[in-house]
């Protein structure tokens, strides 16, 4: 393997990392191999007075460590072998007596961003796929090749544990901003300007780098300013992880650590902090999590011969509410595309464009784009009370009222106006797609696309196809999702696709039990203690109590009485009470904003509260959860038990390390799942009665994920 390609220009060496067979670069065990001896030569060279280091990769500068080489670690003896190697490869950029430069374009995440680190100098491109971090975290493990040493004294201690602790991935202006790299430049001129850098190194050039303000001096360069940031970093990682992700606490130890103790005490905290967490449960879980998702991310959505994807470079709405011009300035934002609205009346389209344009001057406002960026992607959103523009749509989504008539309507008027290429999608989250596509004289080219709310913030969408769907109509539309930025699964259309579906029993469960007089902050608090970001009784006021209450309606339409909706959502709506939206349902709310449980709901729903044993809440709640999600996997819903986990993951928030419902029940094996089942279903009832497929794998010893 080759992997570097080194010439000589009046003095500065130009290293070239272009890895053989690989679409991006990343650190293997052959890189490491490789890299020492070169580092031997260019120390050797005295004709080499400096080095520009750059990538051979179209959009990739080095996009991290080989996560295939972390994942077959067996022990924390070979994790902390693995992580030294890390080190010292890392500190030779550093080490090396001539100054170094980085020109990053594209991806520098992971270690490619602790070697950008240890260089002297760092130039990087103003292109949007020039993206620089420590997502590491995100997995489970620390940035552990000095990433927790270098960075808090190059950025500070606070910007830099923004980065670390979350594991963000910035633009490179925002990494300008920081401090990160020193000059942001076109692509055009990248090597041009590092090259020139690195012959201003060489003549003993030493860069200014601005040192903070008066906050930088009290609390990032004094001790007992940094004890007040370490401080209230931990209370806030606390509060945030409950306990689950054991990485950030371990990042900010490291940081800690090294700052206090010198960067040589620094690296061998990280060190052991990797060799514990990389072998430990939770990051295996959020590896796999990371694998699926990456799997997904190349999945056309059909099986057999794929299909060419129509590209889609004209996209209207139909619907200008929350939801539809969400979705028009999100594909703005995400695809860049031409988007038209259309809606009954012009305030209704004048709204929804404003709103569009809104996600647009967030970003604008968050410094994510910039006035020309903004100006260019406003021009694209427009809208009218008419079909104007509609011909020329390559894909049209239906967002309009939840109403099986109303949204066949629009179909038929569509069918009329468009081309015979373009795909037309429903962004219904209740009625199954077949049934609106009764309507279309093509229901071939009908498709639902289930986005999340809110649309520009959740990463979820869900592709729901029909028995006569068309399968350049799948691809395009999955296609399209991914331009949107969003992680697709494709769903068969049956009752409540998957999300709903697995999230119907358990958000039921929950009000039954406010109707037994279990405390509302109780179950709250008991879910939130499992792992899910929000407790099951807020996600209720947050859907909105009526929404909430046709979907249920709708399940038990479908499923029957193992879903039978409890009256008190009604009682609650006939109360004026529909979650966050009203100002009123389970709590209360102010501005916006949730205050508290509102005691009254219990006088409306007639009922005493009462506390009850937190593990009675949770094996009540994730069991429903758990037992549908088999149920809809046995009958098709999802093509995977990795669609399926990833879908729970990023649909409803459904724990990360737990790794998704389904490998959750391969954790807690089928056998005792059916144990723990039964009984619930002798204590509350038939539907908990254990689905089908979990006594079938019960009684073979099988697993959703055989090979793990």
């Amino acid at each position: 393997m080759t992997a570097f390609t080194v010439d000589t220009h009046d003095g500065i060496a130009r290293v070239v990392f272009d890895l053989p067979d690989e679409p991006v670069n990343k650190i293997t065990a052959g890189v490491r191999d490789e890299l020492e001896p070169l580092f031997n030569q260019l120390r050797g060279d005295a004709d080499v007075r400096a080095v520009v280091f750059l990538s051979g990769k179209r959009d990739s500068f080095i996009a991290g460590a080989d996560i295939d080489e972390f994942v077959r670690l067996k022990s924390s003896d070979e994790a902390l072998q693995l992580v030294r190697g890390g080190q010292r490869l890392v500190s030779r950029f550093g080490e090396l007596d001539k100054p170094v430069v980085a020109a990053i374009h594209g991806a520098c995440l992971g270690g490619g961003l602790e070697a950008a680190l240890a260089c002297t100098y760092r130039v990087a491109t103003n292109h949007p796929k020039t993206t620089l971090g420590l997502p590491e975290v995100q997995l489970g493990i620390i940035p552990a090749a000095g990433g927790c040493q270098r960075l808090p004294r190059l950025i500070g201690v606070r910007a830099a544990l923004d980065i670390i602790l979350a594991g963000k991935v910035v633009s490179a202006h925002r990494a300008y901003r920081f401090g990160i790299v020193d000059e942001l430049v076109h692509p055009a001129i990248l090597e041009e300007v590092a090259m020139k850098a690195a012959r201003k190194l060489a003549g003993g050039w030493k860069p200014a780098r601005p040192r903070g303000g008066l906050a930088s001096v009290v609390l990032d360069r004094n001790p007992l300013g940094r004890r007040i940031v370490f401080s209230t970093a931990e209370k806030q990682v606390k509060k945030k992880t409950r306990g689950h992700y054991p990485a950030p606490l371990a990042a900010l130890d490291a940081i800690r650590h090294g700052l206090k103790h010198g960067i040589a005490a620094g690296l061998d905290c990280e060190a052991k902090h990797f060799a514990e967490l990389g072998v430990g449960e939770v990051s295996r879980k959020l590896v796999q999590i990371f694998f699926a998702t990456a799997a997904l991310k190349k999945d056309s959505g059909v099986e057999g011969p794929e299909p060419e994807v129509k590209d889609v470079k004209s996209l209207a709405v139909v619907g200008a509410g929350f939801m539809g011009a969400a979705i028009a300035g999100t594909a703005v934002l995400r695809a860049g595309v031409d988007v038209r609205l259309r809606d009954t009346s012009l305030d209704r389209v004048k709204r929804g464009v404003d709103l569009g344009r809104k996600i647009l001057r967030d970003r604008l406002e968050r410094k994510r784009l910039t006035k020309y960026e903004y100006r260019r992607l406003e021009a694209l959103v427009s809208g009218g009370a008419d079909w104007a523009g509609f011909g020329r749509s390559d894909l049209v989504i239906e967002a309009v009222f939840e109403d099986l008539d109303v949204k066949r309507q629009v179909f038929r008027e569509l069918e009329t106006l468009v081309g015979e290429r373009c795909i037309l999608a429903s962004n219904t989250s209740t009625i199954p797609i077949a049934r609106i596509a009764e309507a279309a004289r093509h229901p071939g080219r009908v498709i639902g696309m289930h986005f999340f709310s809110p649309v520009e913030k959740m990463p979820l969408l869900e592709i729901i196809v029909t028995d006569h769907t068309e399968p350049w109509v799948t691809v395009t539309s999955v296609d399209f999702g991914r331009r949107m930025g969003k992680t697709v699964i494709v769903v068969r259309d049956h009752p409540g696709f998957w999300v709903n579906r697995i999230l119907s029993p358990y958000l039921n469960e929950a009000g039954r039990m406010v109707n037994e007089g279990v405390s509302i902050e109780d179950i709250d608090r008991s879910m939130k203690r499992f792992g899910f970001p929000v407790g099951p009784i807020q996600l209720l006021d947050e859907v909105g109590l009526d929404v909430a209450h046709k979907g249920s309606l709708v399940m038990h339409e479908a499923l029957g009485d193992r879903l039978t909706p409890i009256d008190g959502l009604g009682r609650m709506i006939d109360d004026g009470r529909l979650g966050r939206k009203s100002g009123r349902g389970f709590y209360r709310y102010e501005k916006g904003k949730r205050k508290g449980v509102d005691q009254s709901v219990y006088e409306v729903l007639s009922v005493n509260a009462r506390p009850v044993p937190n593990i009675d809440i949770e094996k009540r709640l994730v069991f429903a959860l758990l037992n549908e999600a088999a149920r809809a996997l046995d009958e098709g819903v999802v093509r995977s038990a990795r669609d399926g986990d990833v879908g729970a993951v990023f649909g409803i928030g459904y724990p990360p390390f737990q790794g998704g419902p389904l490998r959750q029940l391969d954790d807690i094996g089928a056998a005792r799942a059916v144990d723990t089942l039964e009984r619930l279903s002798q204590a509350y009832g038939d539907r908990f009665a254990p689905a089908p497929v979990l006594q079938r794998m019960a009684a073979s010893n099988l697993r959703f994920y055989p090979n793990n």
